[in-house]
């Protein structure tokens, strides 16, 4: 077992020194992030920097979601479905921008590990595929992905919190057993 630091994302250029100071003078290995900043996908180019410094030292940052509050109403009712259902989504939602804006093409070395399995995006990586083929006006003609978005799930780590064998082999054949 290893540490993480936790940073504060709401002030990037902060969250950039927490990281060095945890990697280099705490002997931490990476960051536990949550899905998102107070509403601000982590596409946003004001997290670039953090970023860019945990691909510089070589450091994973472990998204775990913190749920959609914006569907609060309806997960309300039996089976935690703020759990259940909104965790994985907000994983998906992380991932696919991280994908579709083309951060992982920027920080092609950033090291991601993915709460839950990647929540719901393995199991519909190919969806993504032809997400701009078939609604180009839901799709930014200036981002040019430099790969299929289902090809980044191979540079992305998964946790195997997914509660079944056949739930981890169908992972492994999505995203590789590496």
């Amino acid at each position: 077992f290893a540490a993480f630091a936790s940073l504060t994302l709401q002030a990037p250029d902060l969250a950039v020194q927490e990281l060095e100071t945890a990697v280099k003078k705490q002997g931490l290995k990476g960051a536990a992030i949550g899905d998102s900043v107070s509403g601000a996908e982590f596409s946003d180019p004001k997290f670039h920097p953090v970023w860019a410094k945990a691909e510089e030292l070589g450091v994973p940052l472990f998204i775990h979601p913190q749920s959609t509050p914006e569907l609060a109403k309806r997960f309300a009712g039996n089976g935690w479905l703020s759990n259940t259902i909104g965790n994985p989504l907000a994983t998906t939602i992380a991932l696919s921008h991280l994908i579709f804006e083309g951060t992982l093409d920027r920080f092609p070395g950033l090291k991601v590990i993915a709460a839950h399995g990647g929540g719901y995006l393995p199991s519909y990586a190919d969806r993504s595929d032809h997400a701009c083929l078939t609604g180009p006006k839901g799709c930014n003609p200036d981002i040019k992905l430099k790969k299929k978005p289902s090809e980044y799930l191979k540079q992305i780590y998964f946790d195997s919190l997914i509660f079944s064998p056949e739930a981890i082999r169908h992972l492994v054949a999505q995203v590789g057993a590496g």
